[in-house]
């Protein structure tokens, strides 16, 4: 997977009508959460962040309106927000970090977004309450991706918890956070592998097993000889035993992108022999 990218597309919601009957359904029923982002937001945050790059003047058109938007009604800090999903602006800040204490799910949920869109300092420790205390998957599921763009803040524990203690949705996305939260040195790169090659072998959820992989193959840099040794002998189990093709594929594909010349002739090694293609 491209390292700009996230690593797992979320599926699409259904078309009908997404709206509960009251704000404490909403709390409740994550489906209806999902659907009602889904209808407020056009989709997930992740997926508006735009590919085409705009012009420096009509990102700061829509930062400008998105300001107004964020201390607007309901409606309009909803629409603020996914502006700030998409484009950084520090003068957000002030305004999305109360966003955070919102009572509404799914307000909580995407000033998260905003701001791991726009990393802020001040961010960390609200962030890291919510994804410890958050009773909303949703909104800890943002949490679990947005830290991923803190990666020199306090926040490699807090997801290696995750990744073993939450819902699917959560441990996917701190599986690929755990990729950059360890990626600045071996001090973390080594408790943050040692967590994802325990996951990519027993997490019970393929999409968490596969993002593990990933994850495994982004940190394989920073990590010592025998912890490389480890992971490169746990992705060849994977691409020879998991049950699911898509986490093979994965943990084939990391094993390529190490770019190790004794790593690529196991493979061929493996060709040859027919156990892949």
């Amino acid at each position: 997977m491209p390292d700009d990218a996230p690593p797992s597309t979320p599926q699409p919601f259904p078309d009908s009508q997404p709206f509960p009957d009251s704000q404490v359904q909403l709390a409740l029923d994550p489906d209806v959460l999902a659907r009602e982002l889904a209808a407020e937001l056009l989709g997930d945050p992740l997926d508006a962040i735009e590919t085409a790059e705009p012009s420096a003047q009509a990102v700061a058109a829509e930062c400008d309106l998105g300001l107004i938007l964020l201390e607007g009604g309901q409606a309009e800090r909803l629409q603020g927000l996914r502006i700030f999903c998409e484009h950084r602006d520090p003068r957000a800040i002030p305004l999305l970090l109360p966003l955070l204490q919102a009572s509404c799910p799914i307000v909580r949920m995407s000033a998260v977004y905003a701001l791991g869109r726009n990393p802020h300092p001040l961010a960390v420790e609200p962030l890291l309450r919510l994804l410890a205390n958050d009773d909303n998957g949703y909104v800890r599921k943002a949490v679990a991706w947005s830290l991923g763009n803190y990666p020199d803040a306090p926040v490699l524990n807090p997801l290696i918890r995750s990744l073993q203690l939450d819902i699917a949705a959560v441990r996917l996305w701190a599986a690929s956070s755990l990729a950059d939260a360890g990626a600045t040195g071996a001090a973390k790169a080594d408790p943050a592998a040692a967590q994802l090659l325990l996951s990519v072998r027993i997490d019970s959820e393929a999409a968490v097993r596969s993002n593990s992989a990933w994850s495994l193959g982004r940190l394989f840099p920073d990590l010592v000889e025998p912890r490389q040794e480890e992971v490169v002998d746990v992705l060849l189990h994977t691409l020879l035993q998991d049950s699911e093709p898509g986490v093979r594929d994965e943990a084939r594909m990391a094993l390529e992108q190490l770019e190790q010349p004794e790593v690529l002739e196991r493979l061929q090694t493996l060709v040859d022999e027919g156990l892949i293609s």
